[in-house]
C-alpha cells in the first residue's frame, strides 16, 4: 500500500507540474498575441485617409434657380473671356456646354 500511495502522489506532482506549466505558456502566448494585435492595430490608425471620394453631382435645383445658376456661369465664362483666359473656341464651347445640360 505505500508504493500505491507514492506513486498517486507522484502521479498527482507531476500533473500539477505540468498544469502550472501549461498555464504559464499559454499565458505567455496570449499576451504576444495582444501586442501583436496591439500592433497591428496601431499600424492602421496611422495609415493615411483613403483618398476622398470624388464630390457628388449637386442636387437637381428647382427651374428658376436653374435658369440663376446658368446665367451666373455665363457671367464668370464671358469675365474668363474678356480677361483673356479663354480663346473664342473655348468660350463658345463651354457656352454650349451650359445652355444645353
Amino acid at each position: 500500500m505505500p508504493g500505491l500511495i507514492r506513486g498517486v502522489a507522484r502521479t498527482a506532482a507531476i500533473a500539477g507540474t505540468a498544469t502550472a506549466v501549461s498555464n504559464r505558456v499559454s499565458r505567455r502566448q496570449a499576451g504576444r498575441w495582444a501586442e501583436q494585435d496591439q500592433q497591428q492595430y496601431q499600424e492602421q490608425a496611422y495609415q493615411a485617409p483613403p483618398p476622398a471620394a470624388a464630390p457628388a453631382a449637386p442636387a437637381a435645383p428647382a427651374a428658376g434657380s436653374d435658369m440663376d445658376a446658368k446665367l451666373a456661369q455665363l457671367k464668370d465664362l464671358g469675365e474668363l473671356k474678356a480677361a483673356g483666359v479663354l480663346s473664342e473656341e473655348e468660350f463658345e464651347a463651354q457656352k454650349y456646354h451650359i445652355l444645353n445640360t
